[in-house]
Formats: structure tokens, C-alpha cells, sequence
């Protein structure tokens, strides 16, 4: 329920609306390259914060049992944020921006407690199965909220709305009640035991982590694969709008695309953790990561609506799979009593790839204005790399 919840953001506010919403309303006044720089700024100072604070924080949680209390004010640090945009006025794009960064702090911040929840919830031999339903419910959750906003802004009198803006002002309001109500459930219901076994103040608990993960060479070899690839993934979701803004394809069909992707992803998602059980983690994530280096280079191609509605289906096969795969996998190697730590450390490269990202895209956009399509290009070496690091991860014994 929790992904059902902010997934919210992920649909209505980081991939759909938002870069639409600056584009056409909050930064009308800047040239597309100049926009695209900014949007990749914030998005680099959200995951900057957080690749700071996780490892600490996910270790403080782990000792006193703070995971679901960190996850709540983070929760309420992105669902006000978020709901605030519906008070930003047309020119402010400074002030969007800030909101935006604040609520992605929130949003990612978030997701390293709420994933190192799952070794409380899910058995060995249930973690792909348990990470995919989350995955997936969160792309059916989001999917409908998004496909409200989506009715909403398309035909705004149906809803006694005045005009497109208004309702897509609206629609940051509801993704950020959205959040809220449905990551209740998990306050609740799910349970936390804090690990009191480990000793010693947060920051010499913190080095002691480190130093164990030196001599770990399976986990840092996976997080840096990870901190690879999965930044190719977290810049598609956040940039292909705004990619497609500047291809000139029209709000509607970018917005179709993405209902595309939530449709599609829920039962891709929860297919892919069978796949992850039938052949095996390690190369269901590599299979996504051949998808993703295809659909890059096929996005430098693109000349049509249809073809970006057809590569969005294509992502949205293996999007789901390589976020639920990749929690799941490196759940298997870590060691559960530490789930805190470890995930912090997991989401600070996440994040701290996710600078990196978007600043490639933002600088090779501003760099070559005559063709904004090299910008796409620039994730490549994160995919390539990224897999062929995987490729050198060895599975754990008596995992899938």
C-alpha cells in the first residue's frame, strides 16, 4: 500500500505533469536546453541530499527501531511539498523548482527506509515475489490517480474545473493527499525490531559498515553496477517527457504514453518476479538492462507519436522488473540485521548516480542546442557498464 501510495508522485507529479506543467506554465520564459539545465539541477540536488544522509540514517533506524518513524516525516516532507505546488503562480519557476527538490528529498529519502522494510515482511524465498507485487501494485495505484488527473486536465469542465491549468494544479494537490492516505496502512500494520546487537555511536557504526563492505567485494561490486545502471533508469523516468517536450509531440499523447507505462507496468512488474525465479535474478535484471540500452538507442530515432506510445510499452515491460529485481538481489546479499544500513548505502548510490543522470542529459542538451537528441545518448555508458559489472557479481548460494 505504500508503494500504491507514492507512486503517486512518481506518476502525476515526476514523470507526467511536472516537466509538462514547467515547460508550459512555470518556465514559459526559458529556452528548452536552459529549462532542461535546471530541471536536471534539482534533480541532482535532491539525490546529492539524500546520497548523504541514507547510510547514516538507514544505521540509526536499524539500532533504535526508527525505520517506519524516518519514513513517516519523510512521507510528510513529499506529500506537503507536493500538494504545495498547487499554490505556485504562473512565471514561478524558481519556487516550482524548490517544492520539486523538496519533495523529491522526500520521495527518495523515503524509499531507502521503506525498502529495508521488506526483510521484516518477506522470506528468503519471497523476496522477488514480495518486491514485484510492491512494485506492480505501485504501478496500478499510481496508474489510476494518474489517470484521474489525467481525465481532469483533459476535459477540466467534466469536473466542474475551470481550465487545464487549474486541474493540473489540482492534480499536485491530490498526489500528495494520495501518499498520505495509503502509506497509513504500513504505520499500522507492519513491524519493525530494531538491531540492538550493534554498538557504538551512528557515525562509528557508519565506518565500521564501511569497512565491512570493503571486504565485501560481492555487495560493493553489485552497488556499483547498480549505481550504474539504475541511474540510465531513474533519468528516463524524469527526463523522457521532457525529451519528448522538445521532439514537439503534443501534452496529450506524451501524458497517453504514460498512462501506457502504469497499465502495462502493473502486470509487467509482477510477471517479472516470476521471471526472476524461473531464470534466475542475476540475468533477468541483465535482460532488462539489453532492453533499456535498445529503447536508448532507439529514442534518438524517434520521428513519431506512435513510435514514443511504442517505446513506452517497451519500458514499461521492464521498468517495474529491474527496480523490484535489484532490491530483491541485493536483499539476498546483505546481511538481514543491518537491512537499514546496507539499503541506505543501496539508495545513495541510486541517488548518487541519479546526479550524475541528469546532468549528462542537461549539459549535452545545453551543449549541442542544434540537437537535442544527442542528449539521450548520453545514458548509454551508464547501461553498458552498469551490465557488464552485474556480469561479475556472483549469486549467493541457495538464492535465485
Amino acid at each position: 500500500m505504500y508503494d500504491w501510495g507514492n507512486s503517486a508522485f512518481a506518476t502525476t507529479v515526476l514523470a507526467g505533469f511536472f516537466p509538462i506543467f514547467l515547460a508550459k506554465y512555470w518556465a514559459d520564459v526559458l529556452a528548452d536546453g536552459e529549462r532542461t539545465y535546471w530541471l536536471g539541477w534539482a534533480g541532482s540536488i535532491a539525490s546529492i541530499v539524500v546520497m548523504l544522509l541514507a547510510p547514516l540514517l538507514g544505521g540509526i533506524a536499524d539500532r533504535r527501531g526508527l525505520k517506519k518513524r524516518f519514513l513517516f516525516f519523510t512521507t510528510l516532507l513529499g506529500a506537503c511539498t507536493t500538494a504545495a505546488l498547487f499554490a505556485v503562480p504562473q512565471h514561478d519557476w524558481q519556487s516550482a523548482l524548490v517544492l520539486f527538490t523538496l519533495a523529491s528529498i522526500g520521495f527518495s529519502a523515503g524509499i531507502s527506509f521503506y525498502d529495508s522494510l521488506i526483510v521484516h515482511v518477506a522470506g528468503a524465498d519471497e523476496l522477488n515475489r514480495v518486491s514485484a507485487l510492491g512494485y506492480g501494485l505501485g504501478y496500478l495505484g499510481g496508474g489510476l490517480l494518474f489517470a484521474v488527473n489525467v481525465a481532469m486536465a483533459l476535459r477540466p469542465e467534466l469536473f466542474g474545473i475551470t481550465d487545464a491549468a487549474t486541474a493540473t494544479r489540482i492534480a499536485f494537490l491530490s498526489a500528495g493527499f494520495w501518499w498520505i492516505l495509503f502509506a497509513l496502512p504500513l504505520f499500522g500494520f507492519v513491524p519493525e525490531t530494531p538491531n540492538t546487537a550493534v554498538q557504538g555511536k551512528d557515525l562509528q557504526a557508519l565506518w565500521q559498515t564501511l569497512k565491512a563492505l570493503r571486504g565485501q567485494k560481492n555487495i560493493w561490486l553489485f552497488l556499483l553496477a547498480y549505481w550504474l545502471y539504475i541511474d540510465g533508469v531513474d533519468t528516463i523516468i524524469r527526463m523522457a517527457v521532457d525529451y519528448g517536450v522538445k521532439l514537439g509531440f503534443s501534452s496529450s499523447s506524451l501524458i497517453t504514453a504514460l498512462l501506457l507505462v502504469q497499465f502495462i507496468g502493473f502486470p509487467a512488474a509482477i510477471a517479472y518476479g516470476w521471471l526472476g525465479q524461473r531464470i534466475g535474478t542475476q540475468r533477468a535484471i541483465l535482460t532488462a538492462i539489453a532492453a533499456y540500452t535498445a529503447v536508448t538507442l532507439w529514442a534518438y530515432t524517434l520521428r513519431t507519436e506512435a513510435q514514443f506510445y511504442w517505446m513506452a510499452a517497451a519500458i514499461a515491460l521492464v521498468q517495474g522488473g529491474i527496480q523490484a529485481l535489484s532490491r530483491s538481489f541485493y536483499a539476498q546479499l546483505i546481511p538481514a540485521d543491518a537491512s537499514g544500513q546496507y539499503f541506505g548505502f543501496y539508495n545513495m548510490l541510486g541517488k548518487f548516480a541519479a546526479v550524475l543522470g541528469p546532468l549528462a542529459v542537461g549539459f549535452t542538451a545545453a551543449a549541442f542546442p542544434d540537437n537535442q537528441r544527442l542528449s539521450i545518448l548520453a545514458l548509454l555508458p551508464f547501461f553498458v557498464i552498469g551490465g557488464w559489472l552485474l556480469t561479475r557479481v556472483k549469486t549467493p548460494s541457495g538464492a535465485s
